[in-house]
């Protein structure tokens, strides 16, 4: 009898019952589970879990029957409401509260905060979005600022909201005074096989999104979806509502999941597409690039009040693998998650990283303030001192890239040299392998933590003035600019090293001067930290020119703070922390991207901001059309500043070079190769320890290298044999170069011939 039973109970089993697909759905979200975690539990993939909410395919055994016991015990945590005429926003989750829609005229006293703008915001209102692709600088109204305004709607709309366990819970009453954001940053927008759509946000935070159309979605956004973040300085603007559509969101508010080619070439959906038609006959509109993978969508500001809302669309190549490597493959409550994170300890991103980078120079250093009331008690938009202010400036001769406008009178295929042309890069510098160093078994690689933020960090730089042009200067480390002065005189074989004159042996190490390593054959041009390295090593300067900014400040001391704290804070949330022990702090490292993948794409994502960042203060002309001596759209930001970023690179360089010439004095090891901030050096052990001498009490060479994970402390890039290394230059040997081993020491894999880009 007991196999009959058991084939009763297998035919029972094979027959559960289930709910419909779209209340498994709501169950799985109500309890903030992932795809990824149902699949996991029941032992399926992922795609499989996602048929069966879609009601493509049904579950079979031995899995349905566990399937249903998992969405019984959910119906008891989360019943579905009693009324079967219920609407979607009376059944998606078990609270709901109501928000009044906005009025046009004048808030009282006592009108709810989502009306009203913070003190701060009164001082500092800011402007529309430009319909350039560079946002517009916060704009001050003249006189006392008024009031945030709204109008009154005919009928409120109900906002629901539905949470797993851990999740944000959103008041069911009027926002207060701190509420205006109370939703986060931003959604992550997603519709089902019914054509319903869900927002994902901060703290695993679910809602349910009322708007049928794109206008509809945007007007919802910022009247009643309490998104956005606080402004990062005081004469800033707050940050403006982010929305990433899903690829099925996009198709729910008639957008194509998958660009075309002509249309991705081109970076944004044709004019004239239904949708952009519906967004204009609402009175919204796009900047110059148009509706693409980032794009903002927005209408003139009313007084004080922004009204502006960014989409994203990683179906359209928003999140660039190189910098968010498999986030747009991510759930959209984990792809919230690592959005979230970003913007909280970053900033709310406007495009790339790149962009988001240069953008948040800015928002840290306003260009304005308002000033003080004049005689009739108006306020006036003023310069900011400690910005860059906001018009744009052209570069110094010598610091513009070919085909700048003020190069327009260099005689046509004209190549400019070193006394030209200012060259501050990052290492590409590369030897052979010694006898001594063919005998060791190892080739370990270090790589400095966020080396450029580091050098950003207290870096002195010209501001709102254009540089002076001066002839035989007297050099002055503490005055930025652009020196033209012969440094070959300078002899690595005796230099100053912590002030005390050391005999080394220079032909093992790279010139500091030039990015190639090569030591210079006479006048050259230099930023300001690249001759005061000189200086420091032992080694007197005479310049014979020099374009100098006598108005100078730390201008990017807070982009390295909030961009180094956002690293520190990631890294630790992943078991990294500081002021971890040598031993400790390499185990630490080990995997460390594998506790949490997608805190992994965060911290990418950040050193991709600072790189990126840093670029795009030089950024070159792009797209068709465009002839030396033109100007290009870049050069009308008052942050297109290519001064500042070979500031930034030649510190970062000497910052390098300092910490091998200190360890090379202090141990007689030098690197055989450096590709930016990663260095190698030939070992008898396989690690950083076997290079970094430190003692029973924890320290190493001082000015040298050190293991941790500040920005400019280093980490273990990679070990590969000796062998490896020497027939990797036997294969890519020729035309007298040498390959850059530090290029290849991660993984050990050599894909190409090395011509050193």
């Amino acid at each position: 009898m007991s196999e009959l039973f058991d084939a009763v109970d297998a035919l029972v089993a094979s027959r559960s019952p289930l709910p419909p697909p779209a209340e498994r759905r709501r169950l799985r979200q109500a309890h903030a589970l992932t795809l990824d975690e149902v699949a996991a539990a029941l032992g399926v993939r992922r795609a499989t879990i996602g048929d069966w909410e879609a009601g493509k395919t049904e579950p079979r055994p031995p899995q349905r029957e566990a399937y249903a016991r998992l969405l019984r015990q959910l119906t008891q945590l989360y019943p579905a409401p009693e009324s079967a005429g219920a609407s979607r926003e009376d059944t998606a989750a078990p609270e709901t509260f109501t928000e009044p829609r906005p009025t046009v005229s004048p808030a009282p006293v006592d009108t709810p905060p989502e009306a009203r703008t913070r003190a701060a915001s009164a001082a500092t209102p800011s402007a529309a979005p430009t319909t350039s692709d560079e946002p517009a600088p916060a704009v001050t109204a003249t006189g006392p600022a008024p009031a945030e305004t709204s109008r009154p709607a005919p009928a409120t709309r109900p906002l629901t909201t539905s949470r797993g366990p851990g999740a944000k819970r959103a008041p069911a009453h009027p926002p207060a005074v701190g509420d205006a954001y109370a939703h986060g940053p931003l959604l992550v927008l997603d519709a089902d096989a019914d054509r319903n759509v869900t927002g994902y946000g901060a703290g695993g935070l679910i809602l349910d999104v009322p708007a049928k159309s794109l206008p509809a979605l945007v007007e919802w956004t910022l009247t009643e979806a309490r998104l956005g973040a606080e402004r990062l300085h005081g004469s800033g603007k707050d940050a403006d509502p982010l929305l990433v559509l899903t690829e099925a969101a996009c198709e729910r508010y008639g957008l194509p999941g998958q660009l075309s080619e002509s249309e991705r070439v081109s970076g944004r959906l044709v004019e004239g597409h239904k949708v952009i038609k519906q967004l204009e006959r609402a009175g919204w509109q796009l900047t110059k690039r148009g509706l693409g993978a980032w794009a903002r969508i927005y209408r003139p500001a009313e007084g004080s009040r922004r009204r502006c809302v960014q989409l994203c669309i990683p179906s359209w190549r928003a999140l660039d693998t190189r910098a968010w490597g498999h986030a747009a493959q991510l759930e959209p409550a984990e792809l919230a998650r690592v959005l979230c994170l970003y913007a909280t300890r970053v900033m709310t991103p406007v495009g790339s990283p790149a962009v988001t980078g240069l953008q948040l120079m800015t928002a840290l250093n306003p260009p304005t303030r308002a000033s003080e009331p004049d005689a009739d008690g108006r306020r006036h938009r003023e310069h900011r001192p400690g910005s860059l202010g906001t018009e744009p400036m052209d570069p110094a001769p010598c610091e513009a890239p070919d085909g700048h406008p003020v190069l327009a009178g260099l005689p046509r295929f004209h190549v400019r040299g070193p006394e030209e042309k200012l060259f501050e890069e990052a290492y590409d510098w590369a030897r052979d392998l010694n006898d001594a160093e063919c005998m060791r078994r190892h080739l370990v690689g270090i790589d400095v933590n966020l080396a450029f933020a580091a050098a950003a960090n207290g870096v002195v730089v010209g501001l709102a003035s254009p540089p002076v042009h001066v002839t035989n200067p007297a050099f002055d480390a503490a005055l930025p600019g652009s020196w033209l002065v012969d440094l070959s005189h300078v002899d690595l074989n005796r230099v100053k090293v912590g002030k005390q004159w050391r005999d080394l042996d220079g032909d093992l190490l790279p010139s500091p001067f030039t990015p190639t390593g090569q030591r210079p054959e006479g006048p050259a041009w230099y930023a300001t930290p690249t001759v005061a390295y000189a200086v420091e090593l032992g080694y007197e300067v005479a310049p014979v020119e020099a374009w100098v900014r006598r108005e100078s400040g730390r201008f990017l001391d807070g982009w390295y703070k909030r961009l180094r704290d956002a690293y520190v804070a990631t890294m630790k949330d992943l078991g990294v922390g500081e002021k971890l022990p040598p031993h400790e702090f390499l185990e630490a490292m080990d995997g460390y991207k594998s506790r949490d993948p997608e805190l992994g794409i965060v911290v990418d994502a950040v050193k991709m901001t600072v790189k990126g960042g840093l670029g795009k203060l030089r950024e070159k002309a792009r797209g068709g059309g465009w002839k030396p001596g033109q100007a290009w759209a870049a050069l009308a930001r008052p942050t297109w500043r290519p001064d500042i970023r070979a500031a930034v690179i030649s510190r970062a360089r000497v910052n390098m070079h300092r910490k091998m010439l200190h360890l090379a004095a202090a141990t007689g090891q030098y690197p055989v190769a450096v590709l930016s901030d990663c260095a190698v050096y030939a070992a008898d052990g396989p690690s950083p320890l076997d290079i970094l001498p430190y003692g029973a009490d924890g320290k190493t060479v001082p000015g040298s290298f050190r293991l941790g994970v500040s920005p400019g402390m280093v980490k273990h890039e990679g070990t590969q044999s000796v062998l490896w290394g020497a027939n990797v230059l036997e294969q890519l040997a020729g035309d007298g170069h040498v390959a850059n081993l530090a290029r290849y020491i991660k993984t050990g894999e050599v894909s190409a011939k090395d011509t050193g880009e």
